[in-house]
């Protein structure tokens, strides 16, 4: 068997990467940040060409059917590059819709989800209770523990965050219902594994853009009369960060393939502790410089912590991973009173 992409889905990463490369995603994202989503929508349209949002929709409604390997693919030079917005939420959204099977809204929503003309975001059960970017989505979709899958009148005003890019505002009570019952709750699972996978890429592609930039750094800064990055010390520790970047990578890649919930936890565990020890390396090996606003360095710093905490927090992913070892053994039956 071959683990590895394929020449199609490495084709589609390294337009994606030119693409972004050639675009000026800070300046969009310190616009975003301060509420201007111009810039930001523009990047959107460039990258919504590629196909990427189609990827989470069906061929029926103008996407190119669920392709979750080549979705995180994409993800990953997304959060390589820093771009702005809830594109995460927006994919499962589409997702969700899809996985629904309800025909009247998808023809309602799904071509708009999939070209990357109507952005959504959207709260689900076990997510969190923000939305994210709720300003500059077209749709606000929310779906309650109930099953109850509702479309938003609008929601509160933005609070702070750690990434002034990341806007979190509580969606307003009410609004359209859209569909309600089981199928809407198991929908909202499979979206939700989705938007776990898509941030554990994110976290991935921020970890590597961390540390290219450290290394970077690293070269050019002299102690002594010697770069800093010839020293053991730093040495090693730019190498214990590559390992765990490293070793996100093969899980990624398997959660994709497989959509287990338990590995897409794995995965999302192991993606965003490794972007945020890649955050501390860099913060402590560019010194005070690394503090700084104007430095681009500062956009990928106040990422690594929220995309850690996004779409399950540490904590929730060990649970997730412990639940479905349990489950896969049979021990959780074993134990139950009924049992």
């Amino acid at each position: 068997m071959r683990f590895l992409p394929s020449e199609e889905q490495s084709d589609f990463a390294r337009t994606l990467r030119a693409l972004l490369g050639a675009s000026d995603v800070p300046a969009a994202v310190r616009a975003w940040g301060a509420g201007d989503h111009v810039p930001g929508r523009a990047l959107w349209a460039r990258i919504a060409a590629t196909g990427l949002f189609a990827l989470a929709a069906d061929e029926a409604h103008e996407g190119m059917g669920l392709m979750p390997l080549e979705m995180t693919a994409g993800f990953v030079e997304l959060g390589r590059a820093g771009v702005p917005g809830p594109v995460v939420e927006t994919a499962a959204a589409a997702v969700l819709l899809t996985r629904l099977g309800d025909e009247a809204l998808a023809e309602r929503f799904l071509p708009g989800l999939a070209a990357g003309e109507t952005p959504a975001t959207l709260t689900l059960p076990g997510g969190g209770p923000y939305a994210l970017d709720a300003d500059a989505a077209t749709h606000l979709f929310t779906v309650s523990p109930a099953g109850e899958l509702r479309l938003a009148p609008g929601a509160g005003p933005p609070r702070t965050s750690t990434d002034p890019a990341r806007r979190l505002a509580l969606p307003d009570g009410g609004g359209e219902l859209l569909a309600a019952g089981p199928a809407v709750t198991a929908a909202a699972r499979d979206a939700a594994d989705w938007a776990r996978l898509l941030t554990a890429a994110q976290c991935l592609g921020t970890g590597e853009a961390l540390l290219a930039r450290t290394v970077e750094y690293a070269k050019q800064r002299t102690q002594f009369g010697t770069a800093i990055g010839a020293f053991q010390a730093v040495k090693h520790r730019l190498a214990d960060t590559l390992i765990a970047l490293e070793f996100a990578r093969p899980l990624l890649w398997a959660a994709a393939l497989s959509l287990d919930p338990g590995e897409v936890a794995a995965a999302k565990l192991t993606a965003g502790e490794a972007a945020y020890a890649a955050a501390m390396t860099a913060l402590q090996l560019h010194g005070a410089v690394g503090y700084t606003e104007e430095l681009d360095l500062s956009l990928w710093l106040r990422k690594a912590r929220p995309l850690r905490d996004a779409w399950g927090s540490p904590s929730q992913c060990r649970a997730a991973v412990l639940q479905e070892r349990l489950r896969g053994s049979g021990y959780a039956a074993r134990t139950s009173p009924a049992s």
